[in-house]
């Protein structure tokens, strides 16, 4: 339940809500994150400041730690800075969906590439929420949409929209159990060596440039899975698995770790016949929010991407398929550059 009200005693606007099973147990910073999207310019970093400043408090007392855990049904509530502004709620807008999956719970899409996901300060409309809420648009009672994953403007593949709150609580529970996995196809340069393994470093956001993630000792710990399902001389198709899901994550890993994304302008190899970069949603699979059935959702590599890869004399795995280059290799082996990326 969410409420935004006016605060009589200090004229600042107040945002309400208590804690769900998409919050019980997990930080205080992470349960406000959650329920304060609609705040233009929210970040983690933000919503710590408003804790330690004291602009936060849990079942009415004042909580100055970030890291306090949130109990079941605890009644949280921010205190908005007066520089804090809600965006502007998008509205519907017709436009095409690859519809992967749909129930009266969950929505599953395959995004194409060239699409942004959310309005944002740049992107206000013509987004893939602004599509999903035209599909929606008829479905009465039916709250506001929340996504479950986003994708970066030039990334494509599954995104899964949560159609409810109970929903969109229940998957973020099974995230937080290790029950959500994510797995992306990327192309790149070189090969990794080994051939399988984790990519564990921390990232933060450039101080320089907000629009770019950096590999920082102070950033948040974050952790990529891959392994690598063909190879030649210049080029690998991987499989990555997002175990944290950091803005940017698996491209900056990537090129921290020597194989950077081809097509990728901002962290990887620019390449001529691609407009950007090979990165790709594949697979996802997670617990259905009321069944609790296992369901696992699959988009083939788009055309783009399937044309590279056979430039490249790589072989695309197909739905279900697992091929891997070697298999035997021993247990996976954390990647450490040996400078950061900037």
């Amino acid at each position: 339940m969410r409420a935004a009200v006016d605060n009589p005693d200090t004229d600042l606007e107040v945002l309400t809500f208590e804690a769900d099973l998409g919050d019980a147990g997990r930080r205080l910073d992470h349960a406000v994150l959650r329920h304060a999207r609609e705040i233009s310019g929210v970040s983690r970093t933000r919503v710590q400041r408003w804790i330690v400043d004291g602009f936060v408090t849990m079942n009415s007392t004042p909580v100055l730690r970030a890291g306090a855990t949130v109990p079941s049904s605890a009644r949280i509530s921010v205190a908005l800075p007066p520089s804090a502004r809600r965006r502007q709620r998008p509205g519907p807008e017709p436009g095409p969906l690859d519809i992967v999956f749909e129930d009266d719970q969950l929505l599953v899409l395959n995004k194409p590439a060239g699409l942004v996901v959310h309005p944002s300060y740049r992107n206000t409309t013509g987004t893939l929420l602004n599509r999903v809420l035209w599909h929606l648009r008829h479905h009465g009672s039916l709250t506001r949409p929340g996504l479950v994953s986003r994708l970066d403007k030039d990334t494509s593949g599954l995104v899964v929209v949560a159609l409810t709150h109970d929903a969109h609580a229940q998957i973020q529970r099974a995230a937080d159990q290790g029950r959500v996995r994510k797995e992306y196809l990327a192309i790149v340069g070189g090969h990794p060596t080994p051939t399988a393994g984790r990519i564990m470093l921390p990232l933060r956001r450039d101080a320089d440039d907000r629009r770019r993630v950096v590999v920082a000792d102070d950033g948040a710990a974050s952790e990529t899975r891959y392994n690598t399902l063909d190879a030649t001389s210049t080029a690998a198709l991987l499989r990555c698995e997002l175990v944290t899901g950091r803005t940017h994550q698996i491209r900056v890993h990537l090129a921290a770790s020597e194989c950077p994304i081809l097509g990728d302008a901002t962290y990887g190899v620019p390449v001529e016949t691609l407009r950007r970069q090979a990165l790709h949603a594949w697979r996802c699979a997670l617990p259905h929010p009321l069944s609790g059935d296992r369901l696992t959702f699959y988009a083939p590599l788009p055309d783009d991407l399937q044309r590279a890869a056979t430039a490249l004399g790589l072989a695309v795995p197909g739905e279900g398929q697992d091929r891997r280059v070697g298999a035997t290799t021993a247990r996976p082996t954390t990647v450490k550059p040996e400078r950061p990326v900037r």
